[in-house]
């Protein structure tokens, strides 16, 4: 699943394409996405983006009349394509640009989603009650000892929690508890104030390397150019079950928490 590196990647691939320009038309070939795709994005002609963010792992499109939000599911990704046209049989969303551009929506699993919204997009129900940005100086090791606290729940599980922070999905979260020296496993009510500033740094920094990379290679992911993220190659527990562990040699261990798979080193992570 494309998490908030990956998104970020895409969002900064195709700004240069789409923000302050204008969209031509809007082609939806397939409704049926994890909520069906609204006809009113259909109507859109000649409509200026006047703003491009991501929230989460949301990118959000503004314009003067309202927004279109998109997420990229499972298996989702937006890339720029230059005519001719050549579409593909999960190319499910085509946006015309100027210059003979299209920016297109591509999902085989169909859990994303392409919506339109005339109310303040921080406003939809979507994005209304999600936790601050994982980057941002919203987020710190305070705001996670707080939320903590009595809390049973194992801290990756915690961490993960869209209404805690936003974006840090499975695999980072992983590395960013390796980093600190904090069992996975853990109860969240138990980690120290002082291990969660530790936590809160490690999540930015493990998220802000991968973004510098280009996102992770996942077997779903390529970027806006349709090319595959690098960061994979640094990952120091993730998907390394039984090889040893980059700073022990110990042999990474993996388990399910929280229904998704868990790596992690029992000897340096305690």
């Amino acid at each position: 699943m494309p998490e908030l590196p990956e998104v970020e990647t895409t969002l900064r691939g195709i700004s240069p394409y789409l923000l302050n320009k204008k969209i031509k038309s809007v082609q939806v070939r397939q409704r049926q996405l994890r909520w069906p795709v609204p006809k009113a994005l259909s109507d859109i002609k000649d409509l200026k983006v006047t703003s491009l963010t991501r929230r989460g792992k949301y990118i959000v499109a503004g314009t003067k009349i309202g927004s279109i939000i998109t997420h990229l599911g499972m298996s989702g990704s937006l890339r720029i394509i230059k005519a001719p046209l050549e579409l593909r049989k999960h190319d499910h969303v085509i946006f015309e640009l100027g210059s003979n551009t299209y920016l297109v929506y591509h999902d085989p699993r169909r859990f994303g989603t392409v919506l339109w919204t005339t109310e303040a997009a921080e406003l939809h129900p979507l994005l209304r009650k999600l936790g601050p940005e994982p980057l941002s100086n919203d987020f710190n090791g305070d705001t996670l000892f707080r939320h903590s606290r009595k809390k049973k729940v194992a801290v990756k599980n915690f961490i993960m929690n869209g209404h805690i922070v936003v974006g840090v999905g499975n695999i980072y979260a992983s590395e960013a508890l390796f980093r600190s020296s904090i069992r996975p496993g853990k109860a969240a009510g138990r980690v120290t104030a002082a291990a969660y500033n530790t936590l809160s740094d490690n999540i930015k920094s493990v998220l802000s390397d991968s973004i510098k990379s280009g996102g992770t290679t996942l077997k779903d992911f390529v970027n806006s150019k349709g090319e595959p993220g690098y960061f994979q190659q640094t990952l120091n527990v993730y998907g390394r079950e039984g090889k040893p562990c980059r700073q022990c040699a110990s042999p990474i261990k993996q388990k399910t928490i929280g229904q998704r798979s868990t790596f992690y080193c029992s000897n340096c992570q305690n």
